[in-house]
């Protein structure tokens, strides 16, 4: 059975800090593309960052520069590293793996909220 437990989010004022988590089980994490999504009120998901199995990362434009994703395979974890937090940012974040070649090998998070508030 596959699972991703996502951890961290809750409340910060802009400009802060947040690191979510996504641990992995059930899959084989290495060869795997991680992505980082979120969802605002009233809008569509959109991605936020990726970092393939073959070690390339993507970042959405407006993320650049202020969040990072990382992973330890040998965690079976990745990472999104969040800083100088704006109020746009607000929204449920949710993990996604997805296998690289196989159609239908696609899994959530459960979602974690992210409020940037003062």
């Amino acid at each position: 059975q596959v699972q991703l437990v996502q951890s961290g989010g809750g409340l910060v004022q802009p400009g802060g800090s947040l690191r979510l988590s996504c641990a992995a089980s059930g899959i084989i994490f290495g060869i795997y593309t991680m992505t980082w999504y979120r969802q605002a009120p009233g809008k569509q998901r959109e991605l936020v960052a990726t970092f393939t199995g073959g070690g390339r990362t993507n970042y959405a434009d407006s993320v650049k520069g202020r969040f990072t994703i990382s992973r330890d395979n040998a965690k079976n974890t990745v990472y999104l590293q969040m800083n100088s937090l704006k109020p746009e940012d607000t929204a449920v974040y949710y993990c996604n793996a997805r296998h690289p070649r196989l159609t239908g090998e696609d899994y959530w998070g459960q979602g974690t909220q992210v409020t940037v508030s003062s």
